[in-house]
Parts: C-alpha cells; sequence; structure tokens
C-alpha cells in the first residue's frame, strides 16, 4: 500500500514536470536587481513611465509655471533666487482677489513679475505716507512688515484694471515695478 502510494506520487511528479516541459520552460524568478529597476514586469513598468511622463509634461508645462524671485520687492513674504509655482488654472473659476500674490506677464511667458493684488477693478487706488488707501479708506496689509513712506496720487482702475505692487515698500517708488495691469496680463495665483 505505501509502495502503491510513493508510485502514485512519482507518476504526479512526472506527470507535472512533463507537462511542464511541453508547454514550455516555467518563468524563472525575477533578479532582485532587476525588481528595483524595472519591477516584477517591465512592460508594466513601461507604461507606467510613459504616463508620468505625459502627467509631468502636461502639469509643468500647462498648469504650474516655475517662477524664480529675482530682486527684494517681494521681500520678506518671498526671499531674492527663490522658486515658486504659479497655478495657471487658478483664475479660470472666478477673478483675482485683494491680496492674491499673482504673476503678471511683462514680456512674454520669459519675463514675468511676481506680485500682489491691493486694488481690484473701479477702485481707487492711493498712497499716503506708506498706507494704502482704497476709495480713500486705508486698507489692512497683515502681510505689510515694514512700514513704507510712498506718498502717490490716487489713481482710477478701469473696469479690467487691477492695481499690483510688491510688499516691499521701503524701497524708493522710482526703484519699484509697479502699477496698474489689465485683466489678460495676470497668468496664475503663486503657490504657497
Amino acid at each position: 500500500m505505501i509502495e502503491s502510494c510513493c508510485r502514485n506520487h512519482n507518476l504526479r511528479e512526472n506527470f507535472v514536470m512533463a507537462d511542464a516541459t511541453e508547454t514550455g520552460n516555467p518563468k524563472p524568478k525575477p533578479d532582485w536587481l532587476q525588481i528595483i529597476a524595472i519591477g516584477r514586469n517591465p512592460q508594466n513598468t513601461l507604461v507606467r513611465i510613459v504616463v508620468l511622463i505625459a502627467a509631468c509634461v502636461i502639469l509643468f508645462h500647462f498648469v504650474l509655471l516655475p517662477v524664480r524671485v529675482d530682486g527684494i520687492s517681494m521681500l520678506p513674504t518671498y526671499k531674492n533666487g527663490s522658486v515658486n509655482f504659479s497655478n495657471r488654472l487658478a483664475y479660470w473659476w472666478h477673478e483675482p482677489h485683494r491680496g492674491d500674490v499673482v504673476t503678471v506677464r511683462f514680456a512674454g511667458y520669459h519675463l514675468m513679475l511676481m506680485k500682489r493684488i491691493i486694488g481690484l477693478p473701479g477702485e481707487t487706488v492711493a498712497f499716503s505716507d506708506g498706507t494704502v488707501l482704497i476709495n480713500g479708506q486705508p486698507l489692512g496689509e497683515p502681510y505689510e512688515k515694514t512700514p513704507g513712506h510712498w506718498t502717490l496720487p490716487p489713481r482710477k482702475l478701469g473696469p479690467d484694471e487691477y492695481y499690483i505692487v510688491g510688499d516691499n515698500r521701503t524701497m524708493r517708488w522710482q526703484d519699484h515695478t509697479f502699477g496698474v495691469v489689465e485683466r489678460f496680463r495676470i497668468v496664475g495665483k503663486v503657490l504657497l
């Protein structure tokens, strides 16, 4: 009885081995180095890489625009040389708000300004001894850490115009790029 069980077991092993050799060699297990480099299934890994590259191209070419700060006009909020991203889809569903830090197309997409919006369409913006006046009322600016001494005459904004300025108002206003921009020049909202 024991002999017949062993014979049956041997027959089953021979049958399984013969079946594996007839259908082809069984797949060898992948090496650990291959698993780390390209995964267990190289075809799936290739598909994932292609999808990831396409997503990155779309994200960084059409949605997020890298912007490097060049200068001290946005101190202390953004330091000179820092790199930030501007979300180009931020204003698809709503218009820019007061206090938003935005990227503004100055000359094409290679020269951008990064500024804060302080005046909205239809408002009158003025500076009086460092205080921003919107329609004659002082604007509370919690992001403004160091008071400036700018005094500028009132400027009435048109229906499609915004007033932008940097956060560092200790600079002389002559050394600062600021003022009225049309809506189409606002590219996106700066993240963080």
